[in-house]
């Protein structure tokens, strides 16, 4: 909206208006207007939600320390939302289709989220939808991301090649041209595709949920990811840079950078309300909406693999719910004290404070690696 008015409109007449062009100002004003939003709606927030006594049920099989945390307000994700979708709608060009696709992956996730947080709250105990019903929701939500880009791709504004760190003339398509020369082997290509998004979306949303278990630890690793996004949607974006690093380029995707640096500036201020001891949690709705948009971000760009890295702590801590589930049912036996992994090293002594900034080292450290891999190739 801001852009159409300062620079489509009052450009041609006003000579300063030019500078709102560039997507790296309005991504900056994106980013400040988020975190502005989300730091000035919090106290209000808070102060709702306690008034309707809209607090946490904490698991009964959880950590015994974190009973303490009951009571705290919920649903704070739906601030992260809000603070999200309002500077993209204010600074970027609304006329761009991958906006909207990201958009909606953030909000789909996010009323799946909300329904589920609900669903807790209504109940008054730490069980919502059930699992299965919930993970057909938000594989029906994957499916519809997945139609957006089969448009977008018929239209030329979306490659199914996908791009591979480390090998650069390594580009897979995810449409399988060799499924696609046959009647008989077509429909298998479009299964593959979908099974494909489905595994990223539905794996990335669900990773963030299982990390948020302690006081700021998901959305300060959200402020990294979120942050590494922002500069890889604007690589992709750049004419310049995509050739120079032999990146998959898909044009008017630079618009996702106001989008991504939208959500680092949200994180960032929920972050401030959210650290230990937390004020306020963001729910399902918050954790499922931000892995929802960021793994939507990814599949745009073409950084599908490279989100592997990105959100590594959030692909570890899955993979240790994994890991603890498979190993009870196979041997009667768990790998770890508890899981996720975060509430292992609670069982080891670690102190929440420690093992929160730990991991933030971990994920810095793996997102910086990530973006290193645009150079080693």
């Amino acid at each position: 909206m801001l852009y159409w008015l300062l620079y489509e409109l009052l450009y041609p007449r006003f000579m300063p208006f030019p500078l709102f062009r560039y997507v790296t100002v309005r991504t900056a004003f994106a980013g400040i207007t988020a975190l502005l939003i989300s730091m000035a709606l919090g106290p209000w927030m808070i102060g709702t939600l306690r008034r309707f006594q809209i607090g946490q049920h904490i698991r009964e099989e959880g950590p015994q320390s974190h009973q303490r945390k009951a009571g705290t307000p919920t649903v704070g994700g739906l601030l992260i939302i809000l603070a999200i979708l309002i500077p993209s709608l204010l600074w970027a060009n609304l006329r761009n289709p991958h906006l909207w696709v990201a958009m909606f992956g953030l909000a789909s996730f996010g009323a799946i989220g909300f329904w589920d947080d609900y669903a807790k709250l209504r109940t008054r105990r730490n069980l919502g939808l059930t699992g299965r019903k919930k993970l057909l929701l938000q594989v029906l939500a994957a499916l519809m991301v997945g139609l957006f880009l089969l448009g977008l791709h018929a239209l030329g504004l979306y490659s199914t090649n996908m791009n591979v760190p480390f090998f650069k003339q390594l580009r897979p398509d995810l449409l399988v041209d060799s499924w696609l020369r046959t009647p008989f082997t077509y429909p298998f290509a479009f299964v593959f595709f979908f099974a494909f998004l489905i595994v990223v979306i539905v794996g990335s949303a669900n990773a963030v949920n299982l990390t948020d278990g302690l006081d700021g630890l998901a959305i300060g690793l959200m402020i990294i990811a979120s942050g590494a996004m922002t500069v890889l949607t604007y690589a992709s974006g750049h004419a310049q840079f995509a050739a120079y690093l032999d990146l998959i380029r898909l044009p008017g995707s630079s618009e996702l950078t106001i989008f991504c640096g939208a959500m680092t500036g949200a994180s960032l201020g929920f972050l401030w309300y959210n650290a230990h001891p937390a004020e306020i949690f963001m729910g399902d709705v918050g954790s499922l909406s931000l892995g929802g948009a960021m793994a939507t971000v990814a599949v745009l760009i073409k950084q599908e693999i490279l989100l592997l890295f990105i959100g590594g702590v959030f692909v570890l801590e899955a993979l240790s719910v994994m890991l603890q589930v498979s190993s009870y049912r196979l041997r009667r036996k768990r790998i770890f004290k508890m899981a996720p992994l975060h509430h292992h090293f609670e069982a080891l002594g670690w102190q929440e404070s420690k093992i929160i900034v730990r991991f933030w080292i971990a994920g810095l450290v793996m997102a910086l690696f990530a973006l290193t891999t645009l150079k080693l190739r």
